[in-house]
C-alpha cells in the first residue's frame, strides 16, 4: 500500500497520471449459480480381460464425453454446437481431465484408491494394474465448475491359484 502511494506521489511530481488498480464490483466475476450443475458428462469404462488371471495385468480403459446439447466453458476449452458437434454426434470427447481409479474387493465395504490418470486429448484413458482378487473396478470423473461428475463400474472375476 505504501509503495503504491509512493509511486502515485512520484508520478504526480513528474506530472504523470496514475490509474487506480482496484477492481470495480461491476467488473468482478459474477457469482456462480448454485443451481447450475454443468454439462452432462458420460464416462464409458471397461476392465479386461474377463476373467483375469491372478497376478497378470488387467487393462482399465475408457472414454470421457460431454453432451453437446449445452454449450459450456471450462478453462481453455469451449464447446459450441457448430464447432465440435456435428448433427450425427451428440457427445464431444473431453481431453486432459483427471480420472480416479478405485477398487472394491468382493466382500469388502469400502473403496480403495488405486491411481489417477488423465484423459488423452481425444478423451480416452488407459492404464494397466495387476489382478489379485475378484471385485468391482470404478473410474470416477469428479466434475468441475462447468461439468457434471460421472463414473463407470466394471466387475471382474479373477481366476487362478491363490
Amino acid at each position: 500500500m505504501k509503495r503504491r502511494l509512493a509511486a502515485g506521489l512520484a508520478a504526480a511530481a513528474l506530472g504523470a497520471t496514475m490509474v487506480a488498480t482496484a477492481a470495480s464490483p461491476a467488473l468482478a466475476d459474477p457469482e456462480p449459480d448454485p443451481d447450475f450443475v454443468g454439462g452432462n458428462t458420460s464416462l464409458q469404462f471397461d476392465a479386461g480381460p474377463e476373467p483375469a488371471w491372478r497376478g497378470r495385468g488387467l487393462t482399465l480403459e475408457g472414454k470421457l464425453s460431454v453432451e453437446c446439447d449445452e454449450d459450456y466453458i471450462n478453462g481453455f476449452v469451449e464447446v459450441h454446437h457448430a464447432d465440435y458437434c456435428k448433427d450425427s454426434e451428440r457427445w464431444h470427447r473431453l481431453g486432459w481431465k483427471r480420472i480416479v481409479i478405485l477398487f472394491q474387493a468382493d466382500g469388502s465395504r469400502g473403496w480403495d484408491y488405486v491411481e489417477s490418470v488423465r484423459t488423452s486429448r481425444n478423451g480416452y484413458f488407459r492404464t494397466k494394474v495387476p489382478a489379485y482378487t475378484s471385485g468391482t473396478w470404478r473410474a470416477v470423473f469428479e466434475g468441475s465448475r462447468y461439468l457434471a461428475p460421472s463414473e463407470g463400474k466394471d466387475w471382474v472375476k479373477v481366476v487362478g491359484r491363490h
